[in-house]
């Protein structure tokens, strides 16, 4: 990554510890403990109130402050917490947190989590989440020049029912033989890959892949195969542990399946220069989309039953770095609630997951210079 990158990031650094901070405190009264000022600054950094719609000016009731509703699920990821009672709760107990979040501390009534299961359910249906961690990707790399992203599905496990599984329409046995004169024979069905490969916008490739929560399977590398019922997270990761792109499908749905939408949505936010992906993306075709985008795939070759290609040795030595989308997978679930999911359906989950990403983005961004 380039050195404006850096720059601006530092810049951002010495303001917020010599301007913001002590304004803080004086305006509290006393010091923001180190907790509270990583929040802060993930709060400065994603700047999500500048996409939470205001209700100022409209006819009715105005609904409590929607721009503090969303800081609080930020302020939910960085804390690593699971539950929205837990956020409530802490909410309510520390004061501190409440006027950060931007609360008012003139209201009597206790904070509840119907209120926030309401504004949680809005920003589900518009994006809130996707869309702030889009403007900070854009904002931030959109001039850098990236090395490498890494590219891969983790498993999301979820507290609801799979679907049932359609019944696999009949297979029609294929006759052999050559046709008889003036016999048309049906086409071979082209796979979802081959029709992403030949022209589809993206909102089509997206609309076309399954969401619902269904039984995923998967093979580790240690040879066993592992079951759960839910979704899969499948994400571009660049250098530096940072999130670029998001796409959440059923866990049935095949990690290949994937790799042309999530690249699409990567090359209209970045510029990198290598593809690294594992074993299940080995496919000529996903090869020539990355080279048609401009990029160098590094793809792991799977041999199917025959002779395993191995890089070269200077390929190999690139091929490791796609170790930090794992290492990404592993933080998300360990440290922003990703390995508990309590809502239910495809745009609660994936707004869920979202704002962890999103603190995940920020925070290894600011890792540069702190």
């Amino acid at each position: 990554m380039n050195t404006a990158l850096r720059e601006r990031l530092t810049q951002f650094h010495r303001r917020f510890q010599q301007e913001l901070v002590p304004l803080v405190d004086a305006d509290l009264g006393q010091p923001l403990t180190p907790v509270m000022e990583r929040l802060l600054r993930i709060w400065e950094q994603v700047e999500i109130k500048r996409f939470v719609p205001s209700s100022r000016g409209l006819v009715g009731r105005p609904p409590i402050e929607r721009a503090a509703l969303a800081r609080a699920f930020v302020a939910k990821a960085v804390l690593g917490l699971t539950q929205t009672s837990d956020l409530v709760e802490r909410l309510n107990a520390v004061a501190l947190l409440r006027r950060l979040c931007g609360f008012d501390l003139r209201r009597k009534a206790p904070l509840n989590a119907s209120l926030f299961s309401r504004a949680f359910a809005e920003f589900a249906e518009q994006g809130l989440a996707a869309r702030v961690h889009e403007a900070l990707i854009r904002r931030e790399l959109g001039d850098a020049l990236i090395g490498h992203v890494s590219r891969d599905a983790t498993a999301i496990e979820a507290r609801e029912r799979p679907v049932k599984a359609a019944p696999a329409p009949a297979v029609v046995p294929r006759q052999r033989g050559r046709p008889r004169k003036g016999e048309v024979r049906p086409s071979k069905e082209p796979s979802r890959i081959e029709r992403q490969a030949a022209g589809m916008r993206l909102s089509a490739m997206l609309a076309e892949l399954p969401q619902a929560c269904e039984v995923g399977t998967k093979r580790n590398s240690q040879g066993f195969k592992s079951t759960w019922v839910g979704y899969k997270l499948h994400l571009d990761v660049a250098d530096g542990m940072i999130p670029i792109a998001a796409v959440l499908t059923s866990a049935s749905v095949h990690d290949s399946q994937v790799a042309i939408p999530l690249a699409t949505i990567t090359a209209q936010r970045v510029t990198h220069l290598y593809d690294l992906m594992d074993a299940a993306y080995c496919s000529p075709i996903l090869r020539a989309h990355s080279r048609s985008l401009g990029h160098v795939p590094l793809i792991d070759h799977n041999p199917r039953g025959g002779e395993k290609i191995t890089f070269a040795p200077h390929e190999a030595r690139r091929f490791k770095e796609r170790s930090t989308v794992e290492r990404v997978n592993a933080r998300l679930k360990d440290d922003f609630g990703a390995h508990r999911i309590n809502v239910r359906g495809p745009a609660k989950v994936m707004t869920h997951l979202m704002f962890g990403v999103l603190v995940l983005a920020a925070d290894q961004l600011l890792r540069w210079v702190t």
